[in-house]
């Protein structure tokens, strides 16, 4: 196929546009992109047929997402064997929805992959009658769909003490994740089964072979907002995501989410299993410990520029995620400075109750060592809390429910570090 020279000037004239373009982006990015391996459609490879359709909708070859391995705080990308958690790439991501196979996950004995067809949900306890349902049952029952975030209290704990210069907002962030949800809400359950208006906890079993369980106290919240779910992002849960019914909790530590659901019973007193005693304290300065700190507070990262990228003098962009779990996120400043002066962000549309939130800000690096840092704000008050004071109040002895601001360094050669403010 030959192209007359007219044709040729109006590629290379769009070609122009679009390495303008392509410099925009990459610098909006934060990230120093690769060389161009072709900067004009000329020299774009011809038009091919692709494979047939699948089944399966594929990435890209060129698109590489995993979630990176954690056997305890500060050891990281550890042997399968080892691992307790794995983290969600959100230097990767765009937007706000998490893939179903990039969802973060804490298990601890594994994840079970149960059979629906024999599965069941006891529902008993302070009740007119008990109930066992099938899944199939639940799935006919009436439905919600609602988009929220899910987080591990133990997101963060990788600053709480110190920082590895060498860690990336994944390592640092990656415990949380954000999905559409669908399935039945307690409430409908409750009133099946007549539960007792004077109950005012719920214990949550789950079925994998650690027992997980939870006390859940019955406030009005909980009740407006928690439901058995059985799909993510439109698909049925993933094993590793509770498959094939969990509980869902907005806002509220990722534990208290029970995969893999069997039972709820209803009482007056919580029941204090091991893992609200032994398991999810909160050990505090004064050497008391602090039990059913439930709420994962208001919190925000800077996603790019983050630890281990590298940007370039001039014109930056910089976006990052931040959430809360008492409701909206109303608020998002950065600071270019290490916090010396602040200036608001771009929230992207939609701010929805518990969800996380996209925000963007335009800056020009002058090419001198600093440090960014984000810091959100929700509608009921909560402003994300500096390391010094969140230090102050909780002491360096616990593990769970860091929110601190996160603080990225940059050198003069643009490569950007994770630091302690």
């Amino acid at each position: 196929m030959t192209i007359s020279d007219k044709e040729k000037q109006a590629l290379l004239g769009a070609s122009a546009v679009l390495t303008r373009r392509k410099f925009l982006g990459a610098a909006g990015a934060g990230i120093i992109a690769a060389p161009a391996l072709a900067d004009t459609l000329a020299d774009v490879p011809q038009r091919a047929p692709g494979p047939p359709v699948g089944p399966v909708s594929e990435r890209s070859q060129y698109v590489h997402l995993d979630r990176v391995l954690e056997a305890a705080p500060g050891k990281l990308k550890v042997d399968l064997g080892l691992a307790i958690n794995s983290k969600t790439p959100l230097d990767k991501l765009s937007g706000t929805i998490t893939p179903s196979d990039m969802h973060y996950e804490r298990s601890h004995s594994g994840s079970p992959d149960l059979d629906p067809a024999k599965h069941r949900l006891l529902i008993h306890g302070m009740t007119k009658k008990e109930l066992v349902l099938s899944v199939d049952e639940l799935r006919a029952m009436p439905s919600v769909s609602r988009i929220h975030f899910m987080e591990c209290s133990g997101n963060g704990w990788e600053n709480w003490k110190k920082a590895d210069p060498g860690l990336t907002v994944q390592d640092t962030h990656g415990l949380v994740s954000m999905h559409e949800w669908t399935g039945v809400r307690l409430a409908y359950l409750m009133d099946l089964v007549g539960a007792d208006p004077k109950s005012t906890w719920m214990l949550a079993e789950g079925g994998d072979a650690a027992g997980v369980a939870r006390s859940i106290p019955l406030t009005d919240e909980i009740l407006d907002e928690v439901f058995v779910a059985y799909a993510q992002n439109g698909e049925p849960l993933r094993p590793a995501h509770g498959f094939p019914i969990r509980l869902f909790v907005p806002g509220m530590e990722g534990n208290l989410s029970i995969k893999w659901l069997r039972r709820l019973k209803f009482g007056n007193q919580p029941t204090m299993t091991r893992w609200e005693t032994d398991r999810y304290t909160q050990l505090l300065p004064s050497g008391k410990a602090r039990q059913f700190q439930l709420y994962q507070e208001v919190n925000s990262v800077i996603t790019a520029p983050s630890g281990t990228m590298r940007i370039r003098p001039g014109y930056n962009r910089i976006t990052g995620l931040a959430w809360s779990g008492r409701g909206k996120i109303v608020k998002v400043e950065v600071s270019m400075d290490g916090g010396a002066s602040w200036r608001e962000a771009r929230i992207n549309a939609p701010v929805l109750h518990k969800a996380q939130v996209r925000f963007d800000a335009d800056w020009t690096w002058d090419g001198k060592p600093t440090r960014i840092v984000s810091r959100a704000t929700d509608d009921k008050g909560f402003v994300q809390p500096t390391r010094e004071a969140f230090v102050a109040m909780m002491g360096e002895n616990a593990l769970f429910h860091y929110n601190a601001q996160q603080t990225w360094g940059i050198d003069t050669e643009g490569k950007v570090t994770n630091v302690l403010a």
